[in-house]
């Protein structure tokens, strides 16, 4: 063997060699590309996967609730801003059971319907924006239904130091049986609701409800627990619903 071929071999043997080494990297890089795909993959089927079982759910609650209630219009969209149905069945159930006398709700629209149409002789539904409070106003006009003031107080300072409704306009409410705390808007600010614990405790009667809605965020879960924590004589459950729900409800 002369020199030459003996120079072929060994270049022969490196190209192999480098040849089997990127071979071997470009393998790894797909497996790690493939592995990467299926859980990808994984993850975003389970995402749809509860993403449907939460439509599944939504659309039968909001069936039991056109089949427990009679509307004479058209009942508004619900979910995103709106109360969800799952909500809205849980408020009806719980007008029906504890038959309240004075609602006070926190953030009107369709949940406003709902409470009336389910029995409450008297719903106060408080809201910041006169043009949401009008749209409400519609609703309850378009299903003739009674006993419903929807009140606009606009957010202030309050001593909290977050914003919160004008205090001037809830002076009047006292004796409260069912409180639904759904605004003011939480979604920026984690403490927007917690006002409604200092200001409504006094004003409820003895055997009031309280439910909150979108206990999945912190703030209003701290808020259902402060309420909580300040009627020893009531229990609180959280129901897995859309944006989670706190009741606190006489034991």
């Amino acid at each position: 063997m002369n020199s030459l071929t003996a120079i072929l071999l060994v270049g022969i043997f490196f190209g192999l060699a480098y040849c089997i080494r990127l071979l071997r990297s470009l393998h790894r890089k797909v497996i790690q590309r493939s592995e990467r795909t299926t859980r990808e993959i994984a993850a975003a089927t389970k995402e749809l996967q509860a993403a449907n079982w939460q439509s599944y759910r939504q659309s039968e609650a909001f069936t039991q609730l056109l089949s427990l209630l009679k509307f004479d219009a058209v009942v508004p969209p619900t979910r995103s801003w709106a109360a969800s149905p799952d909500l809205l069945l849980t408020l009806a159930q719980l007008v029906r059971a504890h038959k309240p006398k004075l609602v006070v709700e926190l953030g009107s629209g369709v949940s406003t319907l709902i409470v009336a149409k389910a029995g409450a002789r008297k719903v106060v539904s408080i809201d910041n924006s006169e043009e949401f409070a009008e749209k409400t106003r519609e609703i309850i006009r378009d299903h003739k239904v009674r006993g419903v003031e929807v009140r606009v107080a606009e957010l202030t300072n309050h001593a909290s130091g977050s914003d919160w409704y004008d205090l001037s306009k809830l002076t009047d409410l006292k004796r409260i049986d069912l409180l639904i705390i759904d605004g003011p808007p939480g979604s920026k600010n984690p403490q927007a609701r917690k006002p409604a614990l200092v200001e409504f405790i006094s004003k409820l009667s003895p055997k009031a409800v309280i439910v909150i809605d979108d206990v999945n965020r912190d703030g209003e879960r701290e808020l259902a627990e402060g309420f909580a924590q300040a009627l020893p004589n009531h229990t609180l459950t959280i129901f897995s619903h859309e944006k989670g729900t706190a009741v606190i409800a006489p034991k």
